[in-house]
């Protein structure tokens, strides 16, 4: 780095020399017939500047660029592919327009709290939740690639509470299945098993017939599926066994007549292949006049009924394949097992009517 004359033009020449701080490849910028001494020196100085920036440049990526590696490098070992896909969808969202021409360490925390007041402030919590985690994630990668010092996404604590969820109660479900049965419903043995073993969509569409044991009186459960990673691991990625009740067990050999040339327990259908379990079980469920749910709920349904007719939440806990306490707590509170018996103690007045007696008043 340095200035000097050329005596032969009699004009200055300017250059500057600097390494990558990470690869350590020398790069110059060299200026020539430069009139005078001080305009070199700032010409020098303006090299300096613009090697520094180049470098920026290519050790600190454009936010759409970050994101993009984080995704990839995710996607190797960590994630499922459904997993990878929700955020890529997420982060492409509700990011991109706001910071696709941003460099990642121009982002601060304001600008974070900011994106998540204008763009997810009427959302529900649990939404807002989800968008940071994937946002602090991506910020977190380019930490670790030295892109940046600090994580500048919040800590922000979402107040997200124990919502209970839509269900349906037991006489309820007797006449869901029971409509659907009478009807010939081609639901209906999808709907009878969600709600007998309270296994995940996933799970039912990959239960094999060599899972199910009549001599036992189980069932395992050790696979899922999703539309983007096709057959995998189940949510938990633990195996565990159903407990088939009697009713169901009459259910499944009756499939099984129906499906002996079929691997699979339940039928195939279009509207299940395409995803729309939940759609199917709404339209039925309001033309038979009971309350719209989900198909996941009812996997809720049927934690609820096994609470509330007395089966400890630790064996539901692991017939559900459930990890967390937390989880099952809100199940509980749906149940009312927590509270079921507690105001039996309260014994504030006489309930059985007595008689008064009209008392005559004199004036004195």
């Amino acid at each position: 780095m340095g200035i000097e004359l050329d005596p032969v033009t009699n004009t200055w020449r300017a250059w500057h020399s600097e390494r990558h701080p990470v690869t350590k490849t020398p790069k110059t910028l060299r200026r020539k017939n430069i009139k005078t001494e001080a305009e070199a020196r700032r010409c020098e100085k303006d090299l300096a500047l613009q090697i520094t920036q180049a470098f920026h440049d290519q050790i600190v990526p454009m936010w759409p660029t970050l994101v993009g590696q984080y995704l990839e490098s995710k996607s190797l070992v960590d994630w499922s592919g459904k997993t990878h896909q929700n955020a890529k969808l997420i982060l492409e969202a509700h990011t991109f327009e706001k910071w696709k021409r941003r460099r990642v360490d121009s982002i601060t925390p304001l600008d974070v709290k900011t994106l998540l007041h204008e763009r997810l402030g009427d959302r529900p919590k649990g939404t807002q939740q989800t968008v940071l985690k994937f946002i602090r994630g991506a910020f977190q990668f380019a930490v670790e690639q030295r892109c940046i010092h600090n994580n500048p996404a919040p800590n922000i604590r979402f107040k997200l509470g124990n919502k209970i969820r839509a269900v349906l109660t037991e006489p309820q479900v007797r006449v869901l299945l029971e409509k659907a049965h009478a009807y010939n419903h081609e639901w209906f043995y999808h709907w009878a098993l969600a709600i007998y073993t309270g296994m995940r969509n996933g799970e039912l569409y990959s239960l094999t017939w060599d899972r199910v044991n009549f001599e036992n009186g189980s069932i395992l459960v050790n696979s899922g599926w999703n539309s983007v990673d096709g057959f995998k691991e189940t949510k938990s990625c633990d195996d565990r066994m159903v407990d088939i009740a009697p009713n169901l067990g009459i259910i499944l050999r009756e499939l099984k007549l129906k499906n002996f040339d079929s691997n699979f327990v339940l039928p195939r259908s279009r509207n299940w292949d395409k995803g729309e379990q939940a759609r199917v079980l709404r339209m039925f469920l309001q033309g038979i006049g009971l309350p719209e749910v989900r198909f996941h709920d009812l996997r809720a349904t049927w934690a609820t009924i096994m609470l509330s007719k007395g089966v400890e939440p630790i064996k539901v806990m692991s017939m559900g394949g459930w990890k967390q306490l937390k989880t099952m707590q809100i199940y509980i509170r749906m149940a009312g097992v927590d509270i079921k018996g507690i105001a039996s103690a309260l014994d504030l007045h006489d309930p059985v009517k007595k008689d008064g007696k009209l008392l005559e008043l004199k004036l004195l």
